[in-house]
């Protein structure tokens, strides 16, 4: 008796502490993007133009060589000086856009602000890739 007593407390006791929630908000693409997007773009704020393409998105790499992508970024970024702020100013989910390989993107817009050029907007694209995670398609400096 004093055993199965033992065994329905302990039991009442383990169903009473709180349990861990196993449901996980589902992110919404956005802000998976986004998180890419901010990876990707601390790799060319550090100069790290080879690592980028490395991680950019497979549609990426195919379309351009990385020598090509250092080359282009750099010129690009140069004479930009160091990124100074940057605020994100929108995020539009896009699935299939027109002029692109089909599949899912986020087009990004931040308010950036460079050593030698203030009020300029880099506009960043995310795609999902082919294996699921979120990697950078497109990058464009006005």
């Amino acid at each position: 008796m004093k055993l199965t007593f033992l065994v329905l407390a302990v039991v009442l006791t383990l169903t009473c502490l709180p349990q861990p929630t196993t449901i996980h908000a589902q992110q919404k693409p956005e802000d998976l993007a986004q998180a890419a997007a901010q990876s990707w773009l601390a790799l060319t704020d550090a100069g790290k133009y080879g690592e980028s393409w490395e991680q950019a998105a497979s549609a990426f790499r195919g379309a351009v060589s990385k020598n090509q992508w250092v080359d282009a970024i750099s010129s690009a970024r140069t004479p930009l000086g160091k990124m100074q702020s940057r605020k994100l100013t929108g995020a539009q989910y896009i699935k299939d856009p027109p002029n692109a390989p089909a599949g899912e993107y986020v087009v990004i817009r931040y308010a950036t602000d460079f050593e030698n050029k203030k009020d300029a907007v880099e506009t960043i694209s995310p795609m999902l890739d082919k294996d699921g995670k979120w990697r950078v398609s497109g990058y464009y400096i006005k």
